[in-house]
């Protein structure tokens, strides 16, 4: 399996796109294919162990390069150059801090009873200042009991005596 073909999912809950280029500026040139493997592996939630044996790859050898690679780059990057790393899982945790991790598409459940044409559109999501700003389009389409018709409904009431 190609390197490009590992730990894909990494793509789904981060954007791998600004990481790699904002990791590049921090190493002075471009993330090599074993640093990015090694980058996307570690955004899965995979230890260091874990990566080598999925890649067929020795631990000690994945976890040396680790550190003489995207650990440092990562740390320059974020501004924790004399920070030593305590575990793996921080790299992560650090780079979902900066804002790298992608937010998920909000998803609503729609009631069983809403008609098809019923529509819920998030429009856009913000954060700011610990508060969360969610725009939402609402268009609900409900039938109307088969008892009652447009015509019964006293919609202009004024209950004028």
């Amino acid at each position: 399996m190609a390197p490009t073909d590992q730990f894909t999912q990494a793509a789904h809950q981060w954007d791998l796109e600004t990481l790699y280029t904002d990791l590049a500026s921090a190493k002075g040139k471009r993330l090599t294919p074993v640093e990015k493997l090694h980058l996307r592996g570690l955004l899965c939630g995979c230890s260091p162990g874990e990566m080598a044996q999925k890649l067929g790859k020795d631990a000690k050898g994945v976890e040396s390069d680790l550190c003489a690679s995207v650990y440092k780059y990562v740390k320059s990057l974020i501004g924790k150059c004399h920070e030593k790393i305590g575990n793996w899982r921080n790299i992560a945790e650090w780079l979902e801090d900066a804002g790298y991790k992608t937010k998920p598409p909000a998803k609503f459940p729609i009631q069983d009873g809403l008609s098809e044409n019923s529509k819920v559109n998030v429009t856009n999501i913000s954060f700011e200042n610990n508060q969360i700003t969610i725009d939402v389009f609402l268009q609900i389409t409900v039938p109307l009991p088969s008892e009652l018709s447009i015509e019964n409904l006293d919609i202009n009431d004024n209950n004028a005596n």
